[in-house]
């Protein structure tokens, strides 16, 4: 017993020590906080990885850096002191006071705020599945969050006092002025003084009538019969009528007020979806685009109130659990509804990218190449972050980690383990408390605490390099601008928490992997293979690839295979630019090392993982290693036969005890590995006139599995119509002229 409590409480130490280091999702969490404080919305993120849990981790932990983010500029700039969160008794009232008297004044100086407040919205796609609207239910959670965030009733007082549908059509004018409010005017006569006025002279006027009392003169007998005594009444009448108006307008004002509160616009959404006959109406998704548009707005007024700039973060988790048709309603709707230029929305779409891929490219309707999932995405997403695989170490770590937990929850019999349904199965996730989640999270940051200037000048030294021979390479895109921008800022974070020396070309390699995501993953992925056939070589120690060797140099020995496999990868090969522009980049402008590789290729976020997955797949990397009794029988790499010359297949086929007869045949005719890939299968066989079993080792050891038995490429786009396939052709033969050039 007493060795079983040292083990745990050994556990716990050691548990707490590891823990209490920055991991590599806390630095990429991290830098996607400090890069998010400082983009222009509207944003669209792309976070993509595998695993839900280290979505779900980066997420918290962003969030938490984010707000200490916004906290650390409220204490720096004092140029201006923003407004508490949480308002006071006074606050309330002047906030009260600014929505029913004024309006904003739109000047430099609140459209330039340093001062930043974030709204985390979350909205889970899966939740929502039900409904055939899955967009409508962002509005719902929208709504849902800004009167959580800012209360029902001023949001209720600006729809009635301010907010005008016309206004939307017209362009909003940045004023050179320093006042920031504007009072509201009727008839050339301030609101508020009339306000006051209607207030404070009846309130005159009735202390002046109890006090002396209207005049009662004596009436004659004849001024009674001529009717002269009706001047009082008039008079009284005019003053019922000056009070009867502010009261009808009293009246209209607290009726539009309760009519907005009973029936508030998420109710109305809600109705809408679950009416078929007003959902299907066209007016129906123009009604949400208006109430977005009022939630801009009412942001807009709140950031003049509050000297603030307010920025609303969607996170959208388990799209990639809903059908394909609603995954595309979802993306459509983040990129009309979300993207207006002045809108304050920043939306983070937390997806596993293999699963969304797929299911985009099997929706109905996807016929072009625009509307498929790489270009979709890259038309919607600003900033890419594809979170990186675990590295040994981690994975040390983590298992490490869940291991002490168990043991702990297990001794104190707490059930501290839940499961959380996934889309297949179910999965454990611990739960941590909350006051040892913050503490926890405290002890991260602060030892990933980076110099903000340090930051902004290295992103200055790398934007500087587009001035010279980086420019041409660009699209002339905005939205691909942008990514790269954002790119460049969160991989310059990224190295500075690492503790990474400095490069020079940073910028040059976010443009390749934006530019040539496909062609820089198969670069990646020979390197990755060449060095696991030197780790299990026959000399039995681990043999490093050359670091020196050029990234031109490790595509261009690879460039037939890739040609060979262009037919499976198609849909990947449209990613990329211009073939001829990426060999002027490697082979004469940017001159890439595999050493740069292995540095860059830490910190690569904006390159998608699943590029590499899919050619690694395709490529054959996860079958058995050429060794042990498999090693004559087993298909040869396409690489090594492509290189092979006409000896190197004599001496093949002499290692396989073949007769010398066939090597004469493949001396006489000049058969070279890539005659043998290359050539008709049929003649081959007619040529080389062998038995029935020496021509399936032969083929099999040369030609790889025959098409009966060779896995076939999941092709999502298989059930689709007849025209698309032809479309599907068209470009197929666009990639096998960019492989050949």
């Amino acid at each position: 017993m007493l060795g079983q409590r040292d083990l745990l409480s050994k556990l716990q130490y050691c548990d707490t020590v590891i823990m209490s280091q920055p991991t590599k999702d806390d630095v990429f969490a991290y830098a996607l906080a400090k890069t998010l404080t400082k983009v222009s919305s509207p944003a669209t993120v792309g976070l993509y990885s595998a695993c839900q849990n280290r979505l779900n981790m980066i997420l918290e932990h962003m969030e938490e850096n984010m707000k200490k983010e916004a906290l650390i500029e409220k204490k720096h700039n004092r140029r201006s002191s923003p407004r508490s969160v949480n308002p006071s008794c006074t606050g309330f009232l002047a906030l009260i006071g600014r929505l029913l008297l004024y309006r904003p004044i739109w000047n430099k100086e609140n459209q330039q705020q340093q001062n930043v407040r974030f709204i985390f919205v979350h909205f889970s796609a899966w939740h929502f599945a039900g409904s055939d609207l899955l967009w409508a239910g962002i509005a719902i959670r929208l709504f849902q969050a800004m009167q959580m965030s800012f209360g029902k009733l001023q949001i209720v007082l600006y729809r009635v006092a301010q907010h005008d549908e016309e206004q939307e059509v017209m362009k909003k004018i940045v004023e050179d002025n320093t006042n920031h409010w504007r009072s509201k005017k009727v008839c050339c006569c301030p609101l508020w003084f009339l306000v006051l006025s209607i207030l404070v002279v009846p309130i005159i006027f009735l202390v002046f009538l109890f006090a002396f009392g209207l005049p009662n003169p004596e009436i004659e007998a004849s001024q009674v019969v001529n009717g002269t005594t009706g001047q009082v009444g008039v008079f009284e009448g005019l003053i019922i009528a000056a009070l009867g108006v502010p009261a009808a307008s009293a009246l209209r004002f607290v009726f539009l007020m309760g009519k907005n509160l009973i029936f508030s616009q998420d109710l109305n959404i809600r109705r809408g979806m679950d009416n078929e006959r007003v959902s299907s109406q066209l007016g129906f998704m123009n009604e949400v685009r208006k109430e977005i548009w009022f939630i801009s707005c009412f942001i807009q007024f709140m950031e003049v109130f509050e000297r603030r700039r307010i920025r609303v973060v969607l996170k959208v988790t388990n799209l990639d659990r809903c059908s394909p048709k609603k995954i595309v309603t979802v993306l459509d709707a983040i990129n009309i509804l979300l993207s207006d230029e002045a809108s304050p929305f920043i939306s983070i779409l937390a997806v596993n990218p293999d699963v969304l891929v797929q299911k985009v490219n099997f929706a109905d309707g996807c016929f072009s190449k625009e509307d498929r999932a790489y270009a979709l995405l890259n038309s919607i997403v600003t900033l890419p972050f594809t979170v990186p695989p675990l590295c040994d170490d981690s994975k040390r770590s983590l298992f490490y980690h869940l291991t002490s937990k168990s043991a702990r929850e297990e001794k104190r019999g707490t059930g501290g383990l839940k499961k959380t349904p996934s889309s297949n199965e179910s999965s454990v996730k611990i739960e941590m408390g909350t006051k040892e989640s913050h503490l926890l999270l405290s002890k991260t940051t602060a030892a990933l605490n980076v110099n903000e200037r340090e930051v902004e000048e290295s992103v200055n030294d790398s934007l500087s390099i587009f001035e010279g021979n980086l420019n041409k390479y660009m699209l002339d895109d905005a939205m691909s601008m942008r990514r790269v921008i954002n790119s460049i800022r969160v991989t310059v974070i990224i190295m500075k928490a690492l503790n990474l020396p400095p490069q020079e070309h940073i910028a040059a390699w976010v443009v390749l992997a934006n530019q040539w995501p496909c062609r820089l993953s198969w670069i990646i992925q020979c390197v990755e293979d060449a060095q696991q056939r030197a780790d299990v070589s026959d000399q039995g120690n681990a043999v490093s690839t050359d670091d020196s060797k050029t990234l031109w140099k490790v595509f261009s020995e690879s460039t037939a295979e890739l040609y060979v496999m262009s037919a499976q990868i198609e849909d990947l090969l449209e990613q990329d630019g211009d073939p001829e522009m990426f060999e002027i980049f490697l082979k004469v402008d940017f001159k890439f090392t595999v050493k740069d590789l292995k540095t860059f290729e830490v910190v690569t976020v904006n390159l998608d993982h699943s590029v590499r997955k899919e050619l690694a797949r395709i490529r054959g990397t996860s079958r058995l290693k050429d060794s042990g009794w498999m090693r004559n029988l087993a298909p040869l790499p396409i690489t090594t036969i492509i290189s092979m010359t006409t000896e190197d297949v004599c001496e093949e086929l002499k290692s396989m005890k073949y007769p010398s007869k066939y090597a004469d045949i493949v001396r006489s005719y000049g058969l070279s590995g890539s005659a043998l890939v290359f050539g008709d299968e049929d003649d081959l066989k007619e040529l080389l006139n062998m038995t029935f079993g020496e021509w399936a080792t032969f083929r099999l050891r040369f030609l790889g599995l025959p098409s009966h038995l060779r896995p076939q490429h999941k092709d999502m786009s298989a059930s689709r119509s007849h025209s698309q396939n032809q479309l599907h052709r068209a470009h197929h033969s666009s990639n096998h002229s960019m492989i050949n050039s």
